[in-house]
C-alpha cells in the first residue's frame, strides 16, 4: 500500500522526532535502568516502559490499531521499580514503535482532520494528537538524557 502524501509526511516527522529518544537506547546497560535524578521518582527503566505504553495506547485509541494494551506504568501511576530487564524493555519499545508506525501509516490524508475524544486530553484532531505523542516522547526522552548525563552509573 502506497502512503498518501500527508500521511507520508507526518509519518516521516514522527519517525525523525522519535530518534531523539531511540538513539539513546543503543548505549544503555542493564545497570542504567535503575538510575534516576535525586529527589525524583522515575527511573530510566520506568521512562522507557512508559513511552512504550503510551505509544501502544496512541496506536490503539487514537489511530485505530487493533491490538491489546496493558499500560502498566499508567495503571500503577508511579515507578514500581520493576523495569529492570533491558532486553525485555528494548523489545517492548521496538514493538510499540512499530505498532504506532503501522497505525499512522494506515491513515488516509483526510483522516488527519478527524476529531477524536480521549479522557486524557479531550478533543483533538488526529494531526494534533500526533503532535501530542511526538511531544510526549520528546519530553520523556529528554528526561532520560538528563538522567543518563547527570547521574552516576552503578558499578
Amino acid at each position: 500500500m502506497e502512503l498518501q502524501p500527508k500521511t507520508q509526511t507526518l509519518l516521516a516527522l514522527w519517525k525523525e522526532a522519535r530518534t531523539r529518544f531511540s538513539t539513546q537506547l543503543a548505549s544503555l546497560q542493564s545497570q542504567d535502568l535503575t538510575r534516576k535524578l535525586p529527589l525524583t521518582q522515575n527511573s530510566v527503566g520506568f521512562l522507557i516502559r512508559h513511552i512504550g505504553d503510551v505509544e501502544f495506547l496512541f496506536a490503539k485509541n487514537v489511530f485505530g490499531g487493533h491490538l491489546s494494551v496493558s499500560a502498566k506504568t499508567l495503571i500503577a501511576q508511579h515507578d514500581t521499580g520493576e523495569w529492570t530487564n533491558l532486553p525485555s524493555l528494548l523489545e517492548y519499545i521496538a514493538q510499540s514503535g512499530e505498532a504506532l508506525e503501522n497505525a499512522i501509516a494506515l491513515q488516509r490524508d483526510q483522516d488527519w482532520d478527524v476529531e477524536i475524544v480521549t479522557k486524557e486530553f479531550g478533543v483533538k484532531t488526529k494531526a494534533e494528537s500526533l503532535g501530542r505523542i511526538i511531544s510526549h516522547t520528546a519530553h520523556h526522552g529528554g528526561q532520560l538524557a538528563v538522567i543518563l548525563k547527570y547521574t552516576d552509573r552503578e558499578k
